[in-house]
């Protein structure tokens, strides 16, 4: 299959390393030092399920030259999708399937706007990984997981072909849910929660966890994201706070989420997306989100300070 990985950052370093490793036809679209060391000396992955290295790599930072594609993976930050849409027009033909790999769950509704709701799956990804350098993606930890689906819920031969496609790359599981609206909300519950805690407190994973006062801050931010789904109309699996909560007990003790880092490093984070969407979607349907509206206050400063809004 011949695949546009739009965004060669961790995640889409890691899928599409993973696809080309499996012999895919994958142009990475990315920029900077990074292009520069991909071109130049291949896209190197360190990883937990094995280390590889593709190169030569085929990576430009012009769609124009790539052409239309079979699939797309849209695997910029949160903040970056709308502009990310506009971008790809070039590699989007009749029958190219777009699938958005983002924390939060607004990324599908951005893109089947721009490009049409009827080329666009839901789509997320378990992963812990970073930009170790230029063209160096590292995965530190969690078994790396890609899920994905129509937006009507339907099945599809489309979907069906890149879960097969997906399943033939080492380090990597595929997973076609009954609902991807489902699955992005309780993906949402979980990297909402420990991104926000992890920030406002600027600690890791293992000491939340730990200390009583932030576990049951964590847990508090899950139920509110719960609530938050249930009134717009989603049943999220039974027991998954509990779920959520015994997966965060399970994760390396020095985790911590991409926004998480971003914003410890100060740089622009999925602020917004995250905490930020979980307030907005609550005012929506007139619940209080106590915990995740203190987390998003105390953090706005910041981000907004990050992208040039205040000195």
């Amino acid at each position: 299959m011949r695949i546009a990985v739009f965004g060669a950052g961790a995640v889409g370093g890691y899928l599409g390393g993973r696809l080309a490793q499996a012999g895919q036809d994958v142009v990475f679209i990315a920029r900077g030092e990074h292009l520069q060391a991909i071109r130049r000396s291949g896209l190197r992955v360190s990883s937990l399920a094995g280390d590889f290295l593709i190169h030569p790599a085929h990576a430009t930072d012009n769609p124009a030259e790539v052409g239309a594609v079979e699939a797309v993976l849209v695997t910029v930050k949160a903040w970056q999708v709308i502009e990310a849409a506009e971008a790809m027009r070039p590699m989007v033909g009749p029958n190219t399937v777009i699938l958005p790999i983002q924390n939060g769950v607004q990324a599908p509704d951005q893109l089947a706007a721009i490009l049409g709701a009827e080329r666009v799956l839901g789509g997320l990804c378990h992963l812990s990984a970073r930009v170790a350098g230029p063209g160096h993606i590292t995965h530190v930890a969690i078994s790396p997981r890609v899920t994905f689906g129509e937006l009507d819920r339907r099945m599809s031969e489309r979907v069906e072909r890149l879960r097969h496609v997906f399943e033939g790359c080492q380090g990597l599981t595929a997973v076609v849910p009954p609902d991807i609206h489902v699955a992005l909300w309780e993906k949402l519950l979980f990297i909402a929660a420990i991104s926000g805690v992890g920030a406002v407190t600027r600690q890791p994973a293992g000491v939340i966890r730990s200390v009583p006062e932030t576990r049951a801050m964590l847990l508090r931010a899950m139920e509110e994201i719960a609530a938050v789904a249930e009134a717009h109309g989603l049943r999220l699996s039974p027991g998954i706070v509990e779920k959520t909560m015994a997966f965060v007990d399970n994760m390396p003790p020095a985790t911590m989420a991409s926004l998480q880092r971003d914003i410890l490093e100060g740089r622009p984070s999925e602020l917004e997306a995250q905490n930020g969407a979980v307030v907005r979607l609550a005012q929506e349907v007139g619940l209080e989100v106590p915990t995740h509206a203190f987390i998003y206050a105390s953090l706005l400063p910041g981000e907004l300070k990050a992208r040039g809004g205040i000195a």
